[in-house]
Order: structure tokens, then sequence, then C-alpha cells
């Protein structure tokens, strides 16, 4: 497979400057989108090392490591550990969508795409809480359960967390809906991720979760909207401050 000719750095340093302090993340990723649609990478080829671009870029190789997840997340690139970080094949594909790069980067786009997320949350909710089965209840019982057993294991947390949503979406028998919640999701999850970082916060969203499920097995569509607006106040906040430094 072809790759990134590592043996000369002065290739990506001419492509690539150091990133100003405090923005470290949403820089390395605009600067990285920046390159890898110029053409110089073939469908498929590596990337060069998360050493090497740190260095160039002057930044630590956490931040690497998270502007290349994000990347992951859009369906730019595929993280392998062990191998490398590769160029998709539909990178080209990618690229013209309408979605705009700085939609994901910064706080004030992040902001508003929370805020759409939580109009569609809501709006999934009552609709769930109008259609549920009983099996869509139980299923989502499973996800709360797995949740409220993950207290202290953070990234399994959130993937119980994520299923719960994507299950009441569903749930909500609108596809589109569906769907539209899918995107932004990707797009907050590097967010969400950082911004869920110690236990009581993951109680806090269990016991949020808690009340959508009642809400909804109850068949009680304005209680779901409520108890989803609840619970994406407390996430958007989340969000809003992940960059931040947690107490210790």
């Amino acid at each position: 497979m072809p790759a990134f000719r590592s043996d000369d750095p002065t290739l990506v340093q001419m492509e690539l400057k150091a990133v100003p302090r405090g923005s470290a993340v949403s820089e390395v990723v605009r600067q990285l989108t920046t390159l890898l649609s110029s053409g110089q990478f073939a469908p498929g080829s590596r990337l060069p090392p998360e050493r090497q671009l740190a260095e160039t870029l002057g930044v630590g190789r956490s931040a690497v490591r998270e502007a290349l997840a994000a990347l992951d997340v859009l369906g730019i690139v595929t993280v392998r550990p062990g191998s490398g970080t590769y160029l998709r094949d539909s990178m080209s594909e990618l690229l013209p969508t309408t979605l705009s790069w700085g939609l994901m980067l910064s706080a004030r786009h992040t902001s508003q795409l929370s805020e759409v997320r939580s109009a569609l949350e809501v709006h999934a909710a009552a609709l769930a809480a109008e259609r549920i089965g009983d099996e869509d209840v139980r299923a989502l019982r499973e996800s709360l359960a797995q949740m409220e057993a993950s207290l202290d294991d953070l990234p399994a947390f959130i993937e119980a967390d994520a299923h719960f949503h994507v299950t009441l979406a569903r749930t909500s028998g609108n596809d589109v809906l569906a769907d539209l919640l899918q995107t932004t999701r990707s797009l907050l999850r590097l967010w969400v991720d950082r911004g869920l970082r110690r236990r009581e916060q993951a109680e806090v969203a269990c016991r949020e979760h808690r009340a959508v499920l009642d809400a909804v097995a109850a068949r009680d569509p304005q209680a779901a909207q409520a108890a989803m607006r609840t619970h994406m106040a407390t996430a958007g906040d989340r969000v809003e401050h992940a960059d931040e430094t947690p107490p210790s």
C-alpha cells in the first residue's frame, strides 16, 4: 500500500505550519484536512507517523492523536493500531459535502451544532413516546443497564449512552430524523468523549436517561420532551466546556 515519503520530512514541513498555542486539536485537524485534500496523497496512502506530525506542527502527540481520531469519525482516514493512519478511498467524495469542516472545529459552530442536536433529540423523544413498542422499551432498558454497569469505565459508558440514543431515535419511526441525529452525534463525538471525564457526570447522565426512559415507556410525549430537554441542557454544557481542564 502506498505511503507518504516519511524519509523526507521536508515534504510535510512545506505544507504544515506550527500551531498557535491554545488551539492545538482544531488547528491540527484544519491543517491536516487541507493537506489531505491537496492531492499529494493517493487514496489508501499511509500518513506520516504521529511523531513526525507532532514535531512539524509543534504540538504534543496527544493533540495529533485526537485530531486523527476526529478525522476518523468523519470518515476521512482510517486509524489502524500498530500500522498507522491511512487516507480512505472515498476521500474525494467527502470533501465537496455541504458540511464545512469548521462546523466541527470552532467553539461557536460546535455550540450551534449542539443546539441542533438538542432540538432533534427532543422531537425524537416525543415521537418515540407515541410509537414505542414493548420490544423497544426492553432495548432501552438494556442500554441504560449497561450505562449503570459502566460508571467506572467511561469509554464503555459512552458507547452504551450512544446506543441508548440510537435506539430511541430509531424508535421514533422517522428514519430521516434518526439519520440526521446520527450525523450530528458523529460530528460532536470527539467533544462528547472529552466532556465526560468524571464518574459524577456519568451518574447524572444515568439519572437523566432514566427520566427519559420512564416518560417514553409511559407513552407520555410531553414528559419525554421535558426529560430529554433537561438531559440535552446538561450534555450541551459538557460539550461547551470539553476543552477546560477538569478539577483535580
